[in-house]
């Protein structure tokens, strides 16, 4: 599997490492399009300039930076979530195919639209790639069943070591025990 990895991540990415660099040559190209999507969304997040142009750039860095981020292999689910996280406002921004009047136009667009759904999936499964090894959540719970398994047995323990000191104790003449029992 890991021959597959290393050959399938830099396949997803190379279409976000050229579209973004594509982008990121020419952002006016593209601002029109991403501008009723684009400046709402950064609107609403604090410290996103407003301005389309700037948006597109921000969007083509995320997309060159995390897909060759993903190429790599380093961070590919970190990557792979930010990929995402970039696809959905392009797709809605460029590839809009409801609005589209023309039936060639609109049946482009909504090829277009599939497309980067599919990618969008292809993300997701991505993301949550563990590589073979079990995930955080699984090794969480497995850590708090060993964490309970000890703190039984070192409950029965220390009961059984109470017994063996109250059954000592009661072993004792009952001067020693007094004396015991004025030091604690």
């Amino acid at each position: 599997m890991t021959v597959l990895r290393k050959a399938a991540r830099p396949m997803l990415a190379s279409v976000f490492v050229t579209g973004g660099l594509s982008t990121l040559r020419d952002p006016a190209r593209v601002a029109p399009a991403a501008e009723p999507v684009a400046v709402p969304v950064a609107a609403r997040v604090p410290r996103l300039p407003e301005d389309p142009e700037q948006l597109v750039r921000i969007n083509a860095a995320v997309q060159i930076g995390a897909g060759v981020m993903l190429a790599a292999g380093k961070w590919p689910r970190v990557a792979s979530l930010a990929l995402a996280g970039s696809l959905v406002p392009t797709t809605i921004a460029g590839h809009a195919w409801w609005k589209e009047k023309d039936p060639e136009q609109r049946a482009r667009q909504r090829t277009q639209f599939m497309k980067n759904l599919s990618l969008f999936g292809g993300l997701l499964i991505a993301a949550a790639d563990t590589h073979g090894k079990p995930s955080v959540a699984h090794r969480a719970r497995g850590a708090a069943a060993s964490g309970r398994k000890n703190a039984g047995r070192a409950q029965r323990e220390a009961a059984h070591t109470l017994r063996g000191a109250s059954d000592t104790l009661r072993a004792l003449p009952s001067n020693a025990r007094q004396a015991v029992a004025e030091h604690l």
